[in-house]
């Protein structure tokens, strides 16, 4: 039976690159923010809902999503961001199943997801562990600091998640610290995959 791990925590503290190492070792990688994207490309409804609930300020003269501009609106507003997310999870799901599916088809020892809304979606329930990825609060400003977003930007999108990692800490079966060296960090996930593998997965 091939082995589900849920992959989530704050943003910034290495979710895809966990992942990128487990794809290494063989597993197949879903990442919900990939679907995610692919929902609202033009010509899916979800798009033209996302337009209709944010406005047209939302939509680039491309036509295509201006995800910095929806951004700036939802990561400012919990409730904006709430409405945000009962829109696209409902696109996003299927398609994420789909690929859980497919990949359990092709044979595949084990399937990743990683998705940062893992346990609030229900696609925990899906999965065999649920692996939380953490890493100290400095860390994850320097890295979102190397993905291009300026200090205001980054802790908008931190005091938008709140005290994440408290929330799922008691739904993780593990625990990743990203915190220390890279050689460190993913000795940590080749051992925590090698355990997960040899683990019993019974299911309903």
């Amino acid at each position: 039976m091939m082995l589900r791990i849920g992959i989530t925590g704050p943003i910034g503290c290495g979710k895809s690159t966990v992942a990128g190492w487990l794809s290494d070792l063989g597993a197949a990688v879903v990442h919900a923010d990939e679907v995610a994207r692919a929902v609202v490309e033009p010509g899916e409804p979800a798009l033209d809902a996302v337009v209709a609930a944010f406005g047209d300020a939302v939509r680039g003269s491309d036509g295509r999503l201006d995800r910095a501009a929806l951004g700036r609106i939802v990561f400012a507003d919990p409730h904006a961001l709430a409405r945000l997310e009962a829109i696209l999870h409902p696109a996003v799901r299927p398609r994420i199943l789909g690929a859980m599916a497919a990949a359990e088809d092709a044979g595949a020892p084990a399937v990743v997801l990683e998705a940062i809304k893992l346990v609030e979606s229900g696609l925990a329930d899906w999965c065999d562990e649920v692996w939380l990825v953490t890493c100290g609060p400095s860390a994850q400003r320097e890295r979102l600091a190397g993905r291009g977003l300026d200090a205001l930007d980054a802790d908008a999108r931190i005091e938008a998640q709140g005290p994440i990692a408290d929330r799922l800490r008691p739904r993780a079966d593990r625990v990743i610290d990203t915190g220390g060296s890279m050689r460190e960090a993913r000795a940590l996930v080749a051992t925590a995959y090698a355990s997960a593998l040899e683990s019993p997965r019974p299911r309903i």
